[in-house]
C-alpha cells in the first residue's frame, strides 16, 4: 500500500491510498481535539496493556556481546559506575548457530547464563533475550525446535504444499504459521521447555524481532543452502570461547485470478526491482487454510507478538511481562511494545527519534516504545551520546543498543555520558509513578501517555509543526537539545500557559510570543518543565533497581495554572500482577490554596509523604493547615522561597489516607 499526502494547494490536504490487494474498512474519528481521537481510535484498535513497573528501567543490549564473560562484564561495570541498570539484554550472539532456543555451549553454557540471570535476580534486576520467528531449517540433525515444528506441521508453505524456506541469520530458515491452529501450543511448548525456570534461561521479557517475516536470499530463492554459504550463514565466531570456569562476578551491588508476484501497481517498499518478496517471505507462501502471505503479510509480526505474550503468560500466568517487537499492526499495543528498529548513530535519527515515538504512542496506541539509545549503526560520539541519553530518559521504552561492528557505547564508557545518564535517570526514576499512573490511565480510555504539543494546546496553530518538543505524560514538557555541539535551544511555551523549571521550581518568565532560548545547557542538562495546572506526584529521589525505588517517600509538587488551579492523579499498585486485589488510585485537587487528596488506598504504600511543594506562591502565607492539625508555620515545617516563589511544606507523615491542606 501507498499512502499518499497531497499538500501542494494552498489551504488543501489530500490523502490518496493506492492498494494492491485485501479489503479495506475506513474509520473516520470525529473527536472534537486530538485527545479525543485517540481515545476513539483506542475503542477501535484497543487500549495498551499495562506494562511491569520495572519496564522503565534502565535496559542495556548490544548486538556483539562475545560471551557470557562480555555480559557479566557489562552488569558489573554499571554497578561499579553507579549508574542504575534494570535489565541485562541480549542479542542473538547467545544462540548455538544463531539458532531461536539454543544456547552457544563454548560461549553462553548454560550453567554460567544461569549463574548471571542468578545474579541478577538476587539484584532485583532482570534478563531478556531476543527471540527470532525463523528456526534453521536442519531437521534430523539434532535440532529439536524444528524437528517438532515439522512433527506438528505448522511451518510457512508453497502453493503446493512444501515448506517455504529462506534465509536468515541461522542459514537455510522456515518460519512458523502464525495461522495454523496448532502453532500457539507448538510455541508455548518452545518457551516452557528453553525459558524453564528451573533448569533452562529464565527470563522475564522477550524481545522478537525480524518478523515482518525478514529474509535473506536474494530472489529467485532457489538454493537457500547456497546463498547461506556465500553470505556465511550463520557467520563463523570471531573469537575463540572463554576458559567455562571463568570467574564472572566479585560481590557486587480464497484464490482469485490476480498475479501475486507482479501485481498491476508497483508500491513503493524500496526493494530490488520492487519485487515484493525481496528481503521477506515469499507473497505466494500459503498459510494454513490457504491464505496467501501476499494479504495477510502485515498481520505476521503482530501475530508473533500476540503468540509470545500469550507463551510468557504460560510460564507464569499471573504476571505481566514484557515482549518488545520490530514488527507491528493495528492492535498490537495489547499484548507488545515496540523499538523503533535499526537506527544510525547521528543527529538526524536522534531528532527522527522524536516523532517515530510520538507516532506510537499518540496515535498507535503501543505506548512502550523507544528508540536504540545513541544509535544503533555507525560509531557514535561522547557529544551525541549524552544528548541521547538524556532524551532517552523520556522514552517510555529505555535501551541502549547498538550493532557488533561499532564501537561499544555503554553509558559508563565516557565520564559525559555518565554523568548524563545518572542525572536522567534520578529524573526518570523520581518521575515513575507519575508516568505508570498515565500508562494505567491508557489502559483504561487509551489517552496516550505522550504528546505532541498541539495535543494540549489545539487551539495554538504554532504548535502544528512542532516536531521536537513533547509532553511526557499531560503535564511534563521536554524540550532537547538538537543540534550537535549546540548548549542552547529555542523552545515554544503556548502563551496561554503557565510554566516552571522542573529541577528548581521556578516559575518561567511569561513571553508574549512563547518563544524563549535557553543558554548554557551543557551536554548533562536537558530542558524539562511542568506545565501549569498539574498535580505531580514524584518519589524524593531516585534508586538503583525499581524495586528499592517504590521504597522512597514521596513528595507532591504542586503547579497551578494562571487561575491558580491544578489537579493530577497517582495510581499505585503491586506493579506485577495482572488481576489486582488491592490498588491506590487518587485524585489530587488545588484551588483558592487548598489542596484535597481523595480516593482509595487499597495497596498499601508503606512510605511517608514527605513534603508537598507549591509553585508560583506570590508571598508566604502567614500558616498552613494540614489535615485539620494546628497551623504548621515554623521555619523547619514550612520554608518559602521567594526568589523561586516556591513554599515546601515538610511533614513526614505516613501516605496511607485521604487528607487536606489550606494555605492561611
Amino acid at each position: 500500500m501507498d499512502i499518499k499526502i497531497n499538500d501542494t494547494q494552498p489551504g488543501v490536504t489530500s490523502i490518496e491510498y493506492n492498494v494492491i490487494g485485501g479489503v479495506l474498512d475506513f474509520y473516520f474519528f470525529a473527536g472534537s481535539n486530538p485527545l479525543e481521537v485517540s481515545r476513539e481510535y483506542a475503542k477501535i484498535a484497543g487500549a495498551p496493556a499495562e506494562v511491569p513497573y520495572w519496564s522503565f528501567g534502565l535496559h542495556q543490549c548490544r548486538f556483539g556481546y562475545q560471551n557470557f564473560v562480555d555480559v557479566a562484564g557489562v552488569i558489573t561495570n554499571y554497578s561499579a559506575a553507579g549508574i542504575p541498570l534494570e535489565t541485562m539484554w541480549t542479542d542473538i550472539d547467545y544462540m548455538d548457530r544463531r539458532r531461536v532456543f539454543t544456547l552457544d555451549p563454548d560461549y553462553f553454557p548454560l550453567s554460567r547464563m544461569r549463574e548471571i540471570v542468578d545474579h541478577l535476580h538476587d539484584n532485583g534486576q532482570k534478563y531478556i533475550v531476543m527471540v527470532d520467528p525463523a528456526l534453521g531449517y536442519f531437521p534430523n540433525e539434532g535440532y529439536a525446535p524444528v524437528d517438532r515444528g515439522i512433527e506438528t506441521d505448522i511451518f510457512l508453505k508453497w502453493p503446493n504444499g512444501s515448506v517455504v524456506i529462506g534465509v536468515v541469520w541461522p542459514g537455510p530458515s522456515v518460519w512458523p504459521d502464525w495461522f495454523h491452529p496448532k502453532v500457539q501450543d507448538f510455541w508455548n511448548g518452545e518457551f516452557e521447555l528453553f525459558f524453564n525456570e528451573t533448569e533452562g534461561l529464565d527470563i522475564d521479557g522477550v524481545w522478537i524481532d525480524m518478523n515482518e517475516p525478514a529474509s535473506f536470499c536474494n530472489l529467485p530463492c532457489t538454493d537457500p543452502w547456497e546463498q547461506s554459504r556465500e553470505r556465511q550463514f550463520p557467520p563463523p565466531r570471531a573469537f575463540p570461547p572463554p576458559d567455562i570456569n571463568t570467574p564472572i562476578f566479585v560481590k557486587a551491588t480464497k484464490k482469485n485470478k490476480r498475479s501475486i508476484l507482479d501485481p498491476p501497481y508497483a508500491i513503493s517498499d524500496a526493494a530490488p526491482n520492487g519485487d515484493l518478496s525481496a528481503t521477506t517471505s515469499p507473497v505466494n507462501a500459503t498459510h494454513f487454510n490457504n491464505l496467501t502471505e501476499y494479504d495477510v503479510h502485515n498481520l505476521y509480526g503482530t501475530m508473533m507478538s500476540t503468540s509470545t505474550h500469550l507463551a510468557m503468560l504460560n510460564r507464569r500466568p499471573e504476571l505481566r511481562t514484557l515482549v518488545i517487537t520490530r514488527s507491528t499492526f493495528a492492535g498490537a499495543g495489547r499484548h507488545v511494545g515496540k523499538w523503533l528498529g535499526d537506527n544510525l548513530s547521528t543527529w538526524e535519527q536522534y531528532r527522527f527519534s522524536i516523532a517515530g515515538m510520538l507516532g506510537f504512542t499518540s496515535i498507535y496506541q503501543i505506548p512502550m516504545v523507544g528508540s536504540d539509545i545513541c544509535g544503533f549503526g555507525d560509531n557514535t560520539t561522547e557529544t551525541l551520546c549524552a544528548r541521547w541519553a538524556m532524551l532517552g530518559g523520556f522514552y517510555p521504552f529505555m535501551r541502549n543498543h547498538n550493532q557488533d561492528t561499532s564501537i561499544s557505547q555503554e553509558f559508563y564508557r565516557w565520564p559525559l555520558v555518565t554523568q548524563a545518564a545518572k542525572n536522567v535517570l534520578d529524573m526518570r526514576y523520581r518521575l515513575l509513578d507519575y508516568i505508570y499512573t498515565a500508562f494505567h490511565t491508557a489502559s483504561l480510555d487509551g489517552t496516550p501517555v505522550l504528546q505532541p504539543l498541539f495535543y494540549r494546546f489545539p487551539n495554538d496553530t504554532n504548535t502544528f509543526s512542532i516536531e521536537h518538543q513533547f509532553l511526557y505524560g499531560s503535564s511534563i514538557l521536554v524540550s532537547p537539545v538538537t543540534e550537535e555541539n549546540s548548549t542552547s535551544v529555542t523552545i515554544y511555551l503556548p502563551p496561554e500557559g503557565r510554566y516552571y523549571d522542573f529541577l528548581t521550581f521556578a516559575p518561567v518568565p511569561e513571553s508574549r510570543t512563547g518563544n524563549v532560548t535557553l543558554t548554557n545547557v551543557d551536554f548533562t542538562k536537558i530542558p524539562v518543565h511542568i506545565v501549569g495546572g498539574a498535580v505531580v506526584p514524584l518519589r524524593v529521589e531516585g534508586a538503583m533497581i525499581t524495586d528499592e525505588l517504590r521504597k522512597k517517600d514521596f513528595e507532591i509538587v504542586i503547579a497551578p495554572d494562571k487561575n491558580g488551579v491544578a489537579h493530577g492523579k497517582l495510581y499505585v499498585d503491586d506493579g506485577v500482577s495482572i488481576g489486582q486485589s488491592r490498588q491506590t488510585f487518587l485524585t489530587m485537587e488545588y484551588g483558592n490554596g487548598r489542596l484535597t487528596i481523595t480516593g482509595e488506598f487499597g495497596h498499601p504504600l508503606n512510605v511517608k509523604l514527605k513534603r508537598i511543594r507549591i509553585l508560583g506562591v506570590p508571598k508566604r502565607p502567614s500558616g498552613v493547615n494540614f489535615g485539620g492539625q494546628a497551623n504548621l508555620n515554623t521555619t523547619k515545617e514550612v520554608e518559602y522561597d521567594g526568589e523561586k516563589k516556591v513554599l515546601n511544606v515538610e511533614l513526614g507523615t505516613a501516605f496511607e489516607s485521604a487528607f487536606s491542606l489550606q494555605l492561611l
